[in-house]
């Protein structure tokens, strides 16, 4: 038996229903929630200590009480706060816990690094601050951004109303710059089921951030991610630890 334990942001709907589709055919893979409080989406004072690691860690406790093999924080906060937060802040939880720890934003960015990536496409429903900040880590980190789509949505729990059909035609529009892959960037997005579509009409691999995570942590605990079959090349592709070079935590948020 596999446990798999997810650290999810309270308002989110999406992202427990669609791993639970996803592993249901493997009921020797399970996976076990510890929510936080999150409710909105911004580079404001107040948004971003949603994100300090105290909550986090709190839930991360009890998720270690489960016994479970590995721990994810399945949100993508790092991607605008910066991708060192989210290393400090899986460092923390297996100080605490002693269970490896990853997070969406480092999974998404060790699939990038198992693709050989160097351009990406980004679909996310945030705002518009919040997705130049997003395009600026990932430039700063070697990654070239040639077309992003956002729907400037302060959520977070207003993302899960967006369905597939608004979805897909986003991630379309950014293929059409030929990126090495497209990110559906939010784990509260129902972007997820798109992958085989998608990845058939342009030829693009989707790193869909409740898919990737979940690959990453199946590559943690020693599981072949490639059990995973119908949702995308995600879950095919080798692990290549070493991560991306980063841009640093946001030092100074707007007030």
């Amino acid at each position: 038996m596999i446990r798999l334990g997810m650290l999810t942001p309270s308002s989110n709907t999406v992202l427990e229903p669609m791993t639970a589709r996803i592993l249901a055919p493997h009921p020797h893979i399970t996976a076990h929630f510890s929510r936080f409080p999150v409710t909105q989406i911004a580079l404001t004072p107040t948004a971003l200590r949603q994100f300090d690691p105290a909550p986090i860690l709190d839930a991360a406790r009890l998720l270690a009480d489960a016994h479970v093999d590995a721990i994810a924080w399945n949100g993508t906060s790092a991607a605008w706060i910066g991708f060192d937060s989210d290393e400090r802040l899986c460092a923390a939880i297996t100080r605490e816990t002693g269970i490896p720890a990853t997070s969406s934003v480092l999974a998404l960015n060790a699939a990038l690094k198992s693709l050989n990536a160097r351009t990406l496409g980004i679909v996310t429903p945030y705002t518009s601050d919040v997705q130049a900040r997003i395009v600026a880590n990932y430039r700063a980190a070697g990654i070239a951004i040639p077309a992003e789509r956002h729907l400037n949505d302060p959520g977070n729990h207003s993302f899960a109303r967006f369905q597939p059909p608004d979805i897909l035609p986003l991630l379309l529009a950014v293929a059409a710059s030929r990126p090495h892959a497209v990110t559906a960037l939010c784990t509260n997005f129902r972007a997820t089921t798109l992958a085989p579509t998608f990845e058939t009409q342009t030829g693009i691999p989707l790193l869909d951030s409740i898919a990737v995570t979940l690959w990453h942590m199946l590559h943690i605990t020693g599981t072949d991610p490639s059990l995973i079959q119908g949702w995308g090349r995600i879950f095919a592709l080798p692990y290549m630890p070493a991560p991306l070079p980063h841009p640093g935590t946001l030092a100074h948020p707007p007030r």
